[in-house]
């Protein structure tokens, strides 16, 4: 009997790596003898650098860039396989760096996420992926197109800094300074929304107001956005509004399709092909997976829905293991997960189920697996 575990972390409570521990104890005692394999998972978002590397037996790469206001901070990168790195723009350019008085997407930039791909490409890696959720920013990516080497210019020809309210400046682009090694790399990006750069779906009144925006500065940066793509078409013959995801980490997504020519899929599907997940479910007979809460929106683009259909494809088994199932939750079972079992085992508030996030996961693991156990005896 082989079990692979590959859950999401519970978050706040319990990381992939504990929720590992757990199952495995209560595998080793309902089925002694069993083999168990466990890899931490996460879908592009927060934990996806370490998910990663601790898969393909990685390691960080740390380093001081700018952050989110220009200000130096601290950030590291995950590097792999000799010639792969992995990115979380949140690292240099999210929205948990800047404090709550000084939070306006007017005034924040990418250009720390510039230079980790930046260090990344002169440190010879070639294969990049990036993760762009959690960001603080609305600079349609023109920060980190900067630390890249690509120059915004406003009508008297002069550099922009690279933040949202120079989006209305922007009259041309010069690319003629774009680091020579982008022509060389390959690049990925983890992305699981399809908004466009502009419109009422666009980076700005989505995702703006969350970073700080006001009614008035939303209104200034989708005029902003409207320019920048103009002059994106007019200089490099790119429609970015036509491109699915160009408004996602307020249009760093649109930057990174025009000036790098990367390539957009979902953060779930990167990281399972990155671990080589299809390869880790050769032999297996059962996958457990899960997250804290399942509803309907798990169905899209994350943990169980991403190793739900690896399963299904291999013929292989899973079920989830789960903190709590909100409306929508059985939406999952078309995902080719074949059951949920939630950790709460009674009523309790949310306050004391955190509390007790261990023991009722351990608990719930152990009944899982004494189920399956008198599942495998019908028949005999």
């Amino acid at each position: 009997m082989r079990f692979l575990f590959a859950s999401d972390s519970f978050k706040g409570t319990l990381s992939s790596e504990k929720i590992i521990e757990l199952l495995t104890a209560s595998a080793d005692n309902i089925f002694p003898g069993c083999e168990t394999v466990g890899v931490p998972i996460a879908d592009g978002g927060e934990g996806t650098v370490d998910a990663v590397i601790t898969v393909t037996k990685g390691e960080k790469r740390r380093l001081t860039v700018h952050g989110p206001l220009m200000e130096e901070a601290q950030s590291s990168y995950g590097v792999f396989h000799g010639d792969s790195a992995i990115i979380e723009m949140a690292a240099a350019s999210g929205l948990p760096m800047v404090p709550d008085d000084k939070k306006n997407p007017l005034n924040t930039t990418t250009y720390g996420t510039g230079e980790l791909i930046r260090d990344a490409l002169k440190q010879g890696y070639r294969k990049i992926s990036i993760a762009i959720g959690g960001s603080a920013t609305n600079d349609g990516g023109m920060g980190a197109m900067r630390a890249l080497g690509v120059r915004f210019l406003d009508r008297e020809g002069k550099e922009l800094e690279g933040r949202g309210s120079d989006l209305e400046k922007v009259a041309d682009i010069d690319i003629g300074g774009l680091d020579p090694a982008v022509a060389e790399a390959e690049f990925t990006v983890m992305c699981d929304v399809n908004n466009p750069l502009t419109g009422p779906d666009g980076a700005a009144y989505t995702f703006g107001k969350q970073k700080g925006g006001t009614p008035e500065i939303l209104d200034e940066l989708e005029a902003g956005m409207k320019n920048y793509a103009a002059v994106i078409q007019e200089k490099l013959g790119m429609d970015v509004d036509k491109i699915p995801g160009a408004g996602a980490a307020g249009g760093l997504g649109a930057a990174l399709c025009v000036f790098l020519h990367a390539n957009l899929k979902s953060g779930i599907e990167t990281v399972l092909d990155l671990i080589d997940f299809d390869g880790l479910l050769e032999g297996t007979d059962l996958v457990v997976t899960g997250e804290g809460r399942i509803d309907w929106q798990s169905a899209f683009g994350k943990v169980p829905s991403g190793i739900g259909q690896r399963c299904r494809g291999k013929g292989v088994p899973a079920v989830a293991v789960v903190g709590g199932m909100g409306t929508g939750a059985e939406k999952i079972y078309e995902f080719g997960v074949e059951s949920i079992l939630p950790t709460i085992n009674g009523a309790m508030e949310i306050g004391e189920a955190l509390e007790r996030a261990e023991e009722l996961y351990s608990g719930a693991a152990e009944r899982m697996f004494r189920m399956l156990r008198a599942g495998m005896s019908l028949g005999r």
